[in-house]
């Protein structure tokens, strides 16, 4: 089996203990993993540390950042190929989906490269004579920055690139489920010249590892993408440092279609919301909201798309579906599915795990319409299920939107664009697409409400998130300041 290191101070390294990652495409075992315990944290965050105040780091200028990170976007794109395949290996993620989002991760990078020097600071028109009073945006500190096993290339591209670009270090904690990108990507950042303990790269379990570097002394920010339950335990923990945080948590996303809809296009991307990558995108587009007027269509023509879709081993690029990255993953599908069905949800097509080696589900549709509140339209499933509710009118449409304590994306179909302007300023999410679903731009910031988090990722903003103000106030008169024991 391949064997895998933690990337700390600048050195690769193997973990206190060690553990098995599973090719989800058989079920067995394919790579040992190092462990990050206790003193592995600490020896992690006491690099990131010491390189945030070295003058290697500290004192270099803003421009020279950003030519690190585009030399680090350079040589991410060189990998981008050998690093999808291994993506695929160890999360099940087809290759025709992780070749192009990691060549397209390239971009997050050089866009912060890019920003790294246009962080600015103001100038204030203050209210007392003789004194300029300005502003600087300075680097909050060390980040522990948390990802999960999908996307976690890009995942860890809006935190990384943004956090370097501001002056931060970085101790980046891959998910114990399929780190193997992650942990070849430090060899990557090894290569770009920058200086030892600004990233660290290890991976481990909550109790042992997580817990440890979220209430770490010396972590001033803690960035996580992942789930609410475990964006509690952060916030609890993080109440021993009193880090900042910012949480990106996934969601329930609506997306409504109307009447007036292109009908072909709507359905070409409600397949790709809700069944590409198998459905374990944080924004998947996994509640449809489609008006009553075209809804049995619709559902005919995404129940043939759904059951034509070529389910097949993950490495191949004719396959549209692959497995799902856990067992557990499935198990909590079949579930969610089974309780929903039993409150009175129609199946309409999938729903049961396929007779085969691996972690595979069929894309699933289920017709909830009379059960609004069944378990699959209100719990999120991190799969390719897809849960179906009608509407008559724009008002129910967007009140079954919002029916949710997630907010993170939301789609809108429809050709009447005075109609789509309304939905944008009503639903609750942070993303709204509209004739559109699953794009995503270095310019563009993400990030939810509610239950989804709080912060944004992408963009200026979260360059932002890691910095801190520092005001600066300077006399500028040259008499002498009064002794203020003397009265006058």
């Amino acid at each position: 089996m391949q064997r895998f290191q933690h990337y700390i101070d600048g050195e690769f390294l193997d973990g206190s203990a060690q553990f098995e990652s599973l090719d989800p495409a058989t079920g067995q075992p394919w790579a040992l993993m190092p462990e990050a315990r206790r003193d592995d944290v600490n020896r992690a965050v006491d690099a990131a540390a010491r390189a945030f105040n070295a003058p290697e780091w500290a004192d270099m200028t803003a421009s020279q950042r950003g030519r690190l990170l585009m030399r680090l976007a350079d040589l991410l794109a060189e990998n981008a190929p050998r690093l999808a395949a291994l993506e695929t290996r160890d999360t099940g993620k087809i290759i025709r989906e992780t070749s192009a989002q990691i060549a397209y991760v390239a971009e997050y990078y050089r866009y912060y490269a890019g920003l790294a020097d246009k962080i600015e600071g103001a100038h204030l028109p203050i209210d007392k004579p003789d004194m300029e009073v300005w502003l600087r945006r300075e680097p909050i500190g060390v980040v522990a920055a948390i990802v999960p096993w999908n996307s976690q290339l890009f995942l860890s591209a809006v935190k990384i690139g943004p956090a370097l670009a501001a002056g931060c270090t970085v101790v980046l904690k891959a998910s114990e489920e399929a780190p193997a990108p992650l942990l070849e990507f430090a060899r990557i950042f090894d290569q770009a010249g920058f200086p030892k303990g600004v990233l660290n790269v290890i991976t481990g379990f909550g109790a042992e590892c997580g817990a440890v570097l979220t209430s770490h002394p010396k972590v001033a920010h803690v960035a996580f993408t992942g789930g609410p339950d475990t964006a509690r335990h952060i916030l609890r923990n993080s109440a021993e440092n009193l880090a900042s945080t910012s949480l990106e948590l996934g969601g329930k996303s609506p997306f409504i279609v109307f009447g007036d809809a292109d009908i072909d296009s709507a359905v070409n991307a409600q397949v790709s919301g809700i069944f590409a990558a198998t459905g374990q995108s944080c924004v998947a587009g996994s509640r449809l909201i489609v008006q009553n007027s075209i809804r049995d269509a619709f559902l005919d023509a995404l129940r043939r798309k759904a059951e034509s879709a070529v389910i097949g081993p993950p490495d191949e690029m004719a396959t549209e579906i692959g497995p799902l990255c856990t067992l557990r993953q499935r198990e909590h599908a079949i579930g969610l599915i089974e309780r929903s069905v039993e409150q009175g949800a129609r199946l309409i097509t999938g729903g049961r795990a396929l007779d085969r080696e691996g972690f595979y589900f069929p894309p699933t549709i289920l017709d909830c319409s009379a059960t609004p509140d069944a378990p699959c339209v209100t719990q999120e499933f991190f799969g390719p299920v897809l849960s179906v509710v009608g509407f008559d009118t724009e008002d129910e449409a967007v009140g079954i939107a919002n029916a949710t304590e997630f907010g993170l994306a939301s789609g809108v179909f429809t050709r009447d664009l005075a109609r789509a302007h309304r939905l944008i300023r009503r639903i609750r999410a942070g993303i709204v697409w509209v004739n559109t679903y699953r794009a995503v731009s270095p310019i563009a910031p993400f990030g939810g409400y509610g239950l989804s988090g709080h912060g944004r990722e992408g963009g200026i903003a979260a360059a932002l998130d890691y910095t801190t103000v520092k005001a600066v106030w300077l006399r500028t008169s040259e008499d002498p300041i009064p002794d203020p024991f003397v009265m006058r």
